[in-house]
């Protein structure tokens, strides 16, 4: 066995209920099932509650997600700072991991980063960033935070050893934005398994396809696609039923309009809000086929808790996921922005349904990749401590391998 390492994660905490969350509590868990001694820094406060798309659900009894109980954690750092930050240098000076992994996913957390980024090399430690996605598109749309990532996204990556995507595309990404000449090591985004065992929830009958979306209704997500797409099934509609769950972000009520319009409502079941952890098992216990009609994505939650229940799915070639779905079979691809290719899709997946489907990363693929990771940005004969490494473990993905067409809940 690889030796082990003392290594802090830094991500969301479960007050900002979100699949980073998700991601950095599973990460935590695999390594410090594959033997590393790990530690946690969350983030508590993202931003101001009242910037928050989702606001009203912040802090609320949503998950039972917990941290291994032998994992030290600081619980946590607020957009604001305050002693919040002070608190967390201490934790991390008591702590001292040789090696501190930053989950990216929004520049909020950017300037808490980068001081502890500083922090973890005054200590002797390395610093590795994990890349959800370049930049967060409702971020992408502001000129001055566009502006300020380029700044000081570039100054974080000149203080770190590596940098880990979860696809090829998130690679070509982070380089274009960036400016990273080295290439970023590739592990595939693991399939989730944390939802616990639960009877199904749904409102389709017995014999009906069960075609469910779950995620965050936002405008690149292409819900109101998948509403026009069960319009074009033509006779074969009386054999589907539509379930929709999740949040409305940015105003996005385009879909809940086309519902409340729509001549098939009482074929469509919509639950618009952030469901706990219970429901969301349920819900994916009753579907039959999962649909996610994304315009862009770096990589999809929902598609690996799909993938990890084994479960036929529609899925959009777009960003990251022709990769995330190469090596699963039960995987119905369909073009972006298209609601008849959607369509073609849905009858193909029909024909998958009562089949389960492997092929999923698992998250001890994950922890391997990390574990090498560690070992050779810790090895003397190393990257040095003034660039990011290209150092591609053996068992990871190298970004030249992966064809050339990432995430919330």
């Amino acid at each position: 066995m690889a030796e082990p390492r003392r290594v802090c994660v830094v991500g969301p905490g479960t007050r900002f209920l979100s699949g980073i969350t998700y991601y950095t509590y599973s990460l935590i868990e695999a390594l410090t099932a594959a033997g590393h001694q790990c530690s946690a820094v969350l983030i508590r406060d993202l931003v101001p509650v009242r910037l928050y798309p989702g606001r009203a659900r912040v802090g609320g009894a949503l998950t039972e997600l917990r941290l291994p109980p032998q994992v030290p954690r600081f619980d946590g750092v607020d957009w604001y700072w305050g002693r919040s930050l002070v608190r967390a240098v201490a934790f991390l000076r008591r702590q001292r991991p040789q090696v501190l992994v930053l989950q990216w996913w929004t520049g909020a957390v950017l300037h808490t980063y980068l001081v502890l980024a500083v922090v973890a090399r005054l200590c002797g430690a390395r610093v590795v960033v994990e890349f959800h996605e370049a930049q967060d598109v409702g971020e992408a749309r502001l000129p001055f935070v566009s502006r300020y990532m380029d700044l000081l996204g570039r100054a974080l990556l000149r203080l770190s050893a590596a940098q880990l995507v979860h696809s090829r595309f998130d690679h070509d990404q982070v380089k274009g934005r960036y400016g990273v000449d080295e290439s970023a090591v590739v592990i595939p985004h693991a399939g989730y398994d944390y939802l616990p065992s639960r009877p199904p929830l749904r409102d389709a009958p017995q014999g009906v396809v069960n075609l469910l979306y779950f995620g965050v209704i936002r405008p690149f997500k292409g819900v109101e696609d998948l509403i026009a797409a069960v319009d074009l099934l033509g006779p074969d509609r009386s054999g589907f039923w539509l379930t929709l769950v999740g949040e409305t972000w940015e105003g996005w009520d385009l879909p809940s309009r086309l519902i409340a319009d729509s001549p098939h409502r009482d074929r469509i079941t919509f639950v618009n809000r952030y469901v706990t952890d219970d429901e969301a098992a349920g819900y994916f216990a009753g579907a039959d086929v999962v649909v996610l009609p994304y315009h862009r994505s770096s990589s999809s939650g929902p598609l690996q808790i799909a993938m990890a229940a084994g479960l036929a799915l529609v899925v959009t070639k777009v960003g990251g996921l022709v990769e995330a779905t190469a090596g699963y079979p039960g995987a119905v691809l369909a073009d972006p922005r298209d609601p008849a290719s959607l369509a073609q899709g849905i009858l193909q997946a029909a024909g998958l349904v009562g089949r389960r489907f492997e092929g999923v990363t698992t998250w001890a693929d994950t922890a391997r990749g990390y574990t090498e990771l560690f070992d050779t940005v810790l090895s003397d004969a190393g990257p040095s401590d003034t660039g990011p490494s290209n150092a591609v473990p053996s068992n990871a993905v190298p970004s030249d391998a992966v064809p050339s067409d990432a995430m919330s809940r």
